[in-house]
């Protein structure tokens, strides 16, 4: 069973994405949006985890909320409205992390 874990809060400001991490299996995906897509400034130590987790095709960051946020992807693929709503469709669980 798939999972798409979601995660919308700072990497700076709590644990939830060492949490996740911890918790994600071979299959699942994540989804950043929101201050999430803090994790993927350059040079920092969430930026650091993400990459150690080998995410390549499993890793996605909200196209608004980098933009909003001046932060260039690069690890991440950038993905619209329509794109998030077909990976939720695509994994059998969607977990958001409150």
């Amino acid at each position: 069973m798939t999972t798409l874990h979601v995660i919308a809060h700072s990497p700076f400001a709590d644990n939830r994405l060492a949490s996740c991490l911890r918790l994600l299996g071979i299959e699942d995906a994540l989804l950043l949006c929101g201050d999430a897509v803090y994790a993927l400034r350059p040079g920092s130590e969430p930026l650091r985890d993400l990459q150690a987790m080998n995410l390549e095709g499993r890793l996605f960051a909200l196209k608004e909320d980098l933009q909003a946020r001046a932060i260039d992807g690069g690890l991440a693929k950038a993905v619209d409205y329509p794109a998030f709503v077909e990976l939720s469709l695509h994994h059998d669980k969607v977990n958001s992390w409150l």
